[in-house]
């Protein structure tokens, strides 16, 4: 349920849906903790396992940090923060108030997956107390033990996000601005990476800006939430670029049919099997459909989004 990546850092598989789709990562530095997303309340336990596993202590947790409060990298907050006493909550702060009272984070979900599948999901989302919780503005820098990790602002896919600079491994912590790319995503010619743009805050623009802002750091890897770490970043980030941009474009086109979510939806599903048409074998397109059919429902919600919002 986990690996051991080097420079300290641990990613753990958050048990999300399945195997390999969603992780978060402990740093560990001269004996200080920080947990870098959460996965949902179902994933604690695998991190103290692994915890135990080193002779890791809950009080060593200093910092906990999810990029956004989608429930994927935030749902298990509350119950790593009830979990590891000495520990504070470290949260965009347009998303603070969702985990100090996280009851419309709640709700929201319940209405689009009844109670449940968000059960299954998500387990029980717990509050955090205010006073435990650092609203990390752009450009703060915390300290780990010596080590230094920068908090940078990068809206495109949420507006209360933001990603993580480790100095140390010179890596990202990228949350979803850097795509997506699982462990089936990974070929000898190279990983293939695509946007995430699930409701309800996307902005190529602003998402565009954000993959440059990151590689303007000159990164090693960036460390995805989904799934684990990539190098190759310069080639990495044009395709999720070319992919952004082309995803906007599908959009306005089929932005006067009637089943524009649809249209956008197979849109989508159809460029996308065009991409990876250069990393696999011919004989393999329907078993990458329907892997990656949940992404692209989400991904066409988002543009759905966007286009109602006068996207353009």
């Amino acid at each position: 349920m986990f690996s051991e990546l080097g420079s300290g850092i641990y990613c753990i598989d958050a048990d999300y849906v399945r195997r390999g789709l969603a992780c978060f990562y402990l740093l560990y530095h001269r004996g200080e903790i920080a947990i870098i997303e959460t996965g949902t309340s179902h994933s604690l336990p695998h991190l103290q396992q692994l915890m135990a596993s080193k002779s890791m202590l809950p009080e060593q947790v200093r910092y906990v940090i999810p990029t956004h409060v989608h429930l994927d990298h935030a749902g298990g907050a509350g119950a790593m923060m009830a979990a590891f006493p000495e520990a504070e909550l470290v949260v965009h702060p347009q998303g603070a108030r969702h985990l100090i009272d996280p009851a419309k984070l709640i709700a929201s979900t319940i209405a689009v997956y009844g109670e449940e599948i968000y059960r299954s999901l998500y387990g029980d989302i717990q509050p955090v107390a205010a006073e435990r919780v650092i609203r990390a503005e752009d450009g703060r820098v915390l300290n780990l033990g010596g080590r230094a990790l920068e908090i940078r602002d990068t809206p495109g896919h949420a507006n209360h996000h933001f990603c993580v600079w480790d100095s140390h491994s010179r890596g990202w912590f990228s949350g979803d601005v850097f795509g997506i790319s699982y462990p089936e995503l990974r070929f000898g010619s190279g990983n293939f990476v695509l946007p995430t743009t699930t409701p309800t805050q996307f902005n190529p623009q602003a998402l565009i800006k954000s993959v440059n802002l990151l590689l303007s750091y000159e990164p090693a890897t960036v460390y995805l939430t989904h799934f684990s770490n990539i190098d190759e970043i310069e080639g990495a980030a044009t395709l999720l670029c070319r992919q952004i941009e082309q995803y906007r474009l599908i959009a306005l086109r089929l932005k006067e049919r009637e089943d524009r979510v649809e249209a956008i939806r197979q849109a989508l599903s159809e460029y996308t099997l065009q991409q990876l048409a250069g990393f696999i074998d011919t004989q393999a397109p329907a078993f990458y459909a329907g892997l990656l059919d949940m992404d692209m429902r989400l991904n066409a919600q988002g543009l759905e989004v966007w286009l109602a919002r006068g996207g353009s």
